[in-house]
Protein backbone atom coordinates (compact mmCIF):
# COMPACT_ATOMS: atom_id res chain seq x y z
CA UNK A 1 0.00 0.00 0.00
CA UNK A 2 1.21 3.45 -0.96
CA UNK A 3 1.79 5.49 2.25
CA UNK A 4 -0.92 7.60 3.13
CA UNK A 5 -1.16 11.40 4.87
CA UNK A 6 -4.14 10.83 7.08
CA UNK A 7 -6.14 14.80 8.08
CA UNK A 8 -8.14 14.81 10.89
CA UNK A 9 -10.27 17.36 12.64
CA UNK A 10 -10.15 17.80 15.88
CA UNK A 11 -13.94 19.18 17.36
CA UNK A 12 -16.47 16.25 16.47
CA UNK A 13 -13.90 14.12 15.20
CA UNK A 14 -10.95 13.53 17.01
CA UNK A 15 -12.70 14.60 20.40
CA UNK A 16 -16.56 14.48 21.69
CA UNK A 17 -17.39 16.18 24.48
CA UNK A 18 -14.32 15.52 26.54
CA UNK A 19 -11.09 17.45 26.26
CA UNK A 20 -8.72 14.09 24.95
CA UNK A 21 -9.11 11.45 22.50
CA UNK A 22 -10.28 8.08 23.27
CA UNK A 23 -7.90 5.27 23.94
CA UNK A 24 -8.56 3.57 21.17
CA UNK A 25 -8.49 7.19 19.03
CA UNK A 26 -5.15 7.35 20.45
CA UNK A 27 -3.61 4.20 19.85
CA UNK A 28 -5.45 4.64 15.73
CA UNK A 29 -2.98 7.97 15.66
CA UNK A 30 -0.15 6.23 17.18
CA UNK A 31 -0.65 2.85 14.89
CA UNK A 32 -1.08 4.47 11.56
CA UNK A 33 2.17 6.70 12.02
CA UNK A 34 4.00 2.93 13.24
CA UNK A 35 2.62 1.38 9.86
CA UNK A 36 4.34 4.67 7.75
CA UNK A 37 1.67 6.68 7.08
CA UNK A 38 1.64 10.51 7.92
CA UNK A 39 -1.11 11.65 10.60
CA UNK A 40 -2.06 15.33 10.52
CA UNK A 41 -4.03 17.44 12.48
CA UNK A 42 -6.38 19.82 10.66
CA UNK A 43 -7.97 22.17 12.68
CA UNK A 44 -10.18 25.35 12.74
CA UNK A 45 -8.58 25.98 16.12
CA UNK A 46 -5.13 28.52 16.66
CA UNK A 47 -2.06 26.80 17.70
CA UNK A 48 -2.47 28.34 21.59
CA UNK A 49 -5.83 26.40 21.86
CA UNK A 50 -4.32 23.03 20.34
CA UNK A 51 -3.76 21.45 23.78
CA UNK A 52 -0.51 19.96 24.47
CA UNK A 53 -1.84 16.90 25.92
CA UNK A 54 -3.51 16.35 22.25
CA UNK A 55 0.02 17.61 20.32
CA UNK A 56 2.00 14.91 22.79
CA UNK A 57 0.19 11.98 20.90
CA UNK A 58 2.67 12.44 18.10
CA UNK A 59 1.54 13.86 15.09
CA UNK A 60 3.88 14.25 11.34
CA UNK A 61 2.21 18.18 11.16
CA UNK A 62 -0.03 20.56 11.57
CA UNK A 63 -3.00 22.62 9.81
CA UNK A 64 -4.25 24.98 12.08
CA UNK A 65 -6.52 28.07 11.73
CA UNK A 66 -8.68 26.73 8.95
CA UNK A 67 -5.46 26.56 6.62
CA UNK A 68 -3.70 30.02 7.72
CA UNK A 69 -1.52 28.13 9.95
CA UNK A 70 0.60 25.30 8.63
CA UNK A 71 3.55 23.17 10.44
CA UNK A 72 5.18 19.95 8.99
CA UNK A 73 7.88 18.11 11.30
CA UNK A 74 8.52 21.23 13.04
CA UNK A 75 8.75 23.36 9.83
CA UNK A 76 6.23 26.47 9.49
CA UNK A 77 5.29 26.37 5.82
CA UNK A 78 2.63 29.11 6.01
CA UNK A 79 1.68 31.63 8.25
CA UNK A 80 -0.86 33.78 6.83
CA UNK A 81 -2.58 36.37 9.35
CA UNK A 82 -5.33 38.71 7.99
CA UNK A 83 -3.52 42.60 7.78
CA UNK A 84 -5.22 44.16 10.83
CA UNK A 85 -7.24 46.81 8.49
CA UNK A 86 -8.77 43.95 7.20
CA UNK A 87 -9.42 42.52 10.48
CA UNK A 88 -10.82 46.18 11.51
CA UNK A 89 -13.32 46.38 8.42
CA UNK A 90 -14.63 42.80 9.20
CA UNK A 91 -15.07 43.63 13.13
CA UNK A 92 -16.78 47.18 11.89
CA UNK A 93 -19.46 44.99 9.48
CA UNK A 94 -19.94 42.33 12.12
CA UNK A 95 -20.68 44.76 15.19
CA UNK A 96 -23.03 47.51 12.99
CA UNK A 97 -24.88 44.73 11.93
CA UNK A 98 -25.28 43.15 15.41
CA UNK A 99 -22.70 40.31 15.64
CA UNK A 100 -20.36 40.04 18.20
CA UNK A 101 -16.67 38.01 17.35
CA UNK A 102 -13.69 36.26 18.79
CA UNK A 103 -10.54 37.39 17.34
CA UNK A 104 -8.14 34.07 16.76
CA UNK A 105 -4.24 35.41 16.58
CA UNK A 106 -0.74 33.51 17.02
CA UNK A 107 -1.05 35.33 20.72
CA UNK A 108 -4.16 33.66 21.87
CA UNK A 109 -8.13 34.22 21.42
CA UNK A 110 -9.71 37.49 22.09
CA UNK A 111 -13.54 37.76 22.68
CA UNK A 112 -16.23 40.45 22.71
CA UNK A 113 -17.71 40.10 26.11
CA UNK A 114 -21.23 40.25 24.45
CA UNK A 115 -19.65 36.97 22.71
CA UNK A 116 -18.77 35.27 25.87
CA UNK A 117 -22.06 35.98 27.61
CA UNK A 118 -24.12 34.60 24.56
CA UNK A 119 -21.70 31.54 24.39
CA UNK A 120 -21.65 30.45 27.98
CA UNK A 121 -25.82 30.70 28.52
CA UNK A 122 -26.18 28.73 24.70
CA UNK A 123 -27.66 25.25 25.19
CA UNK A 124 -25.94 23.36 21.88
CA UNK A 125 -28.09 21.88 19.57
CA UNK A 126 -27.30 17.97 19.03
CA UNK A 127 -23.89 18.08 17.22
CA UNK A 128 -22.90 21.64 17.68
CA UNK A 129 -19.35 20.37 18.53
CA UNK A 130 -18.06 23.99 17.41
CA UNK A 131 -20.26 26.09 20.24
CA UNK A 132 -19.35 22.93 22.78
CA UNK A 133 -15.86 23.81 22.40
CA UNK A 134 -15.84 27.39 22.73
CA UNK A 135 -17.72 26.98 26.07
CA UNK A 136 -15.22 24.18 27.30
CA UNK A 137 -12.19 26.83 26.60
CA UNK A 138 -14.12 29.76 28.24
CA UNK A 139 -13.40 27.31 31.55
CA UNK A 140 -9.80 26.77 30.23
CA UNK A 141 -6.85 28.30 30.34
CA UNK A 142 -6.40 27.86 26.63
CA UNK A 143 -5.28 31.27 25.66
CA UNK A 144 -8.43 32.87 26.16
CA UNK A 145 -8.11 36.86 26.77
CA UNK A 146 -10.21 40.01 27.06
CA UNK A 147 -11.20 41.37 23.97
CA UNK A 148 -9.38 45.23 24.86
CA UNK A 149 -5.76 43.50 24.94
CA UNK A 150 -6.27 42.54 21.60
CA UNK A 151 -3.00 43.93 20.35
CA UNK A 152 -4.13 44.99 16.69
CA UNK A 153 -1.67 43.23 14.96
CA UNK A 154 -3.52 40.72 12.68
CA UNK A 155 -5.48 37.58 13.03
CA UNK A 156 -5.50 34.48 11.31
CA UNK A 157 -9.64 34.49 11.71
CA UNK A 158 -13.04 35.64 13.18
CA UNK A 159 -15.67 33.12 14.53
CA UNK A 160 -19.10 35.02 15.40
CA UNK A 161 -22.39 35.26 17.16
CA UNK A 162 -25.30 36.44 16.88
CA UNK A 163 -29.12 36.54 17.88
CA UNK A 164 -30.38 39.68 15.84
CA UNK A 165 -32.42 37.53 12.62
CA UNK A 166 -30.77 38.16 9.22
CA UNK A 167 -27.37 39.65 11.23
CA UNK A 168 -24.87 37.27 9.63
CA UNK A 169 -26.58 37.25 6.16
CA UNK A 170 -26.08 41.09 6.21
CA UNK A 171 -22.69 41.07 7.21
CA UNK A 172 -22.25 37.96 4.46
CA UNK A 173 -22.82 40.36 1.39
CA UNK A 174 -20.29 42.48 2.57
CA UNK A 175 -17.47 39.82 3.31
CA UNK A 176 -18.28 37.36 1.02
CA UNK A 177 -16.92 38.30 -2.22
CA UNK A 178 -13.43 37.33 0.22
CA UNK A 179 -14.77 35.14 3.12
CA UNK A 180 -16.57 31.79 3.16
CA UNK A 181 -18.91 31.49 5.76
CA UNK A 182 -19.64 28.30 7.51
CA UNK A 183 -22.68 28.87 9.90
CA UNK A 184 -23.77 26.46 12.68
CA UNK A 185 -27.32 26.47 13.34
CA UNK A 186 -27.98 26.64 17.01
CA UNK A 187 -31.43 24.73 16.90
CA UNK A 188 -33.21 25.84 20.31
CA UNK A 189 -33.24 29.15 19.58
CA UNK A 190 -34.14 29.51 16.25
CA UNK A 191 -32.22 32.86 15.16
CA UNK A 192 -28.82 32.57 17.40
CA UNK A 193 -26.02 31.99 15.40
CA UNK A 194 -22.15 30.77 15.90
CA UNK A 195 -19.91 30.23 13.29
CA UNK A 196 -16.79 32.20 11.48
CA UNK A 197 -15.35 33.60 8.50
CA UNK A 198 -12.88 31.83 6.74
CA UNK A 199 -10.76 33.35 3.48
CA UNK A 200 -11.37 31.83 0.44
CA UNK A 201 -7.54 32.01 -0.36
CA UNK A 202 -6.05 29.83 2.45
CA UNK A 203 -8.41 27.10 3.90
CA UNK A 204 -8.31 23.66 5.15
CA UNK A 205 -8.41 21.88 1.61
CA UNK A 206 -5.45 24.33 0.39
CA UNK A 207 -3.52 23.53 3.51
CA UNK A 208 -3.72 19.34 2.35
CA UNK A 209 -2.68 20.31 -0.86
CA UNK A 210 0.54 22.26 0.41
CA UNK A 211 1.03 19.76 2.85
CA UNK A 212 1.21 17.45 -0.08
CA UNK A 213 3.09 19.32 -2.63
CA UNK A 214 5.79 19.33 -0.01
CA UNK A 215 5.93 16.00 0.93
CA UNK A 216 5.54 15.19 -2.67
CA UNK A 217 2.80 12.65 -2.09
CA UNK A 218 -0.16 12.61 -4.43
CA UNK A 219 -4.00 13.96 -3.23
CA UNK A 220 -4.87 10.69 -4.71
CA UNK A 221 -3.16 9.21 -1.30
CA UNK A 222 -4.72 11.39 1.18
CA UNK A 223 -7.47 10.65 3.83
CA UNK A 224 -9.61 13.17 5.50
CA UNK A 225 -11.95 12.85 8.33
CA UNK A 226 -14.08 15.61 9.37
CA UNK A 227 -17.53 16.44 10.82
CA UNK A 228 -18.81 19.82 10.09
CA UNK A 229 -18.85 22.11 7.15
CA UNK A 230 -15.25 24.08 7.73
CA UNK A 231 -13.68 20.80 7.03
CA UNK A 232 -16.02 20.95 3.47
CA UNK A 233 -12.41 22.39 1.53
CA UNK A 234 -10.39 19.66 3.65
CA UNK A 235 -12.96 16.24 2.10
CA UNK A 236 -13.42 17.87 -1.33
CA UNK A 237 -9.89 17.66 -1.78
CA UNK A 238 -9.23 14.63 -0.13
CA UNK A 239 -8.60 11.63 -2.13
CA UNK A 240 -10.80 9.82 0.43
CA UNK A 241 -13.45 11.65 2.32
CA UNK A 242 -14.56 10.15 5.53
CA UNK A 243 -17.52 11.71 7.53
CA UNK A 244 -18.22 11.24 11.01
CA UNK A 245 -21.85 9.74 11.70
CA UNK A 246 -22.17 12.57 13.88
CA UNK A 247 -21.40 14.90 11.06
CA UNK A 248 -24.15 17.34 9.26
CA UNK A 249 -25.82 15.84 6.44
CA UNK A 250 -24.48 17.93 4.03
CA UNK A 251 -20.78 16.74 4.45
CA UNK A 252 -22.08 13.17 4.93
CA UNK A 253 -23.76 13.61 1.01
CA UNK A 254 -20.38 14.90 -0.07
CA UNK A 255 -18.03 11.96 1.41
CA UNK A 256 -17.01 8.82 -0.02
CA UNK A 257 -17.58 7.24 3.62
CA UNK A 258 -19.48 7.47 6.66
CA UNK A 259 -17.94 6.22 10.17
CA UNK A 260 -19.39 6.11 13.06
CA UNK A 261 -19.32 9.00 15.66
CA UNK A 262 -17.25 10.41 17.26
CA UNK A 263 -18.46 8.74 20.80
CA UNK A 264 -18.03 5.80 19.58
CA UNK A 265 -14.35 5.55 17.99
CA UNK A 266 -15.01 6.16 14.38
CA UNK A 267 -11.77 7.14 13.30
CA UNK A 268 -10.29 4.26 14.99
CA UNK A 269 -12.55 1.76 13.27
CA UNK A 270 -12.29 3.63 9.82
CA UNK A 271 -8.63 3.50 9.86
CA UNK A 272 -8.55 -0.18 10.85
CA UNK A 273 -11.18 -1.25 7.88
CA UNK A 274 -9.12 0.68 5.54
CA UNK A 275 -5.97 -1.53 6.88
CA UNK A 276 -4.16 2.12 7.57
CA UNK A 277 -3.52 1.25 11.30
CA UNK A 278 -3.54 -2.65 13.22
CA UNK A 279 -6.60 -3.52 15.82
CA UNK A 280 -5.41 -2.86 19.11
CA UNK A 281 -5.59 -5.16 21.93
CA UNK A 282 -8.30 -5.40 24.76
CA UNK A 283 -6.25 -3.66 27.16
CA UNK A 284 -5.48 -0.68 25.66
CA UNK A 285 -9.42 -0.72 24.67
CA UNK A 286 -10.61 -0.34 28.00
CA UNK A 287 -7.57 1.72 28.59
CA UNK A 288 -6.16 -0.66 31.37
Amino acid sequence: MNRKLIFLDIDGTLIAFKAQPSALVAAAVRGARAEGHGVFLCTGRNMPIISRELLDLGFDGVIASAGSHIEVGGQVLLDCQLPEELVQECLDVFHRNGVYCRIETREGVYTDPQMEELVRSAIPAPGNFELVRMQREMTSALGMRPYGEYPRQGAYKLCFTSVKPGAVERAQEVLGDRFDFVVHPFGKLGSFRNGEIIRKDADKGSGVELVCRHLGVDLSDTVAFGDSMNDYAMLRRAGTSVAMGNACQELKEICDVVCEDVKHDGVYHELVRMGLCKPVQKAVRTGA
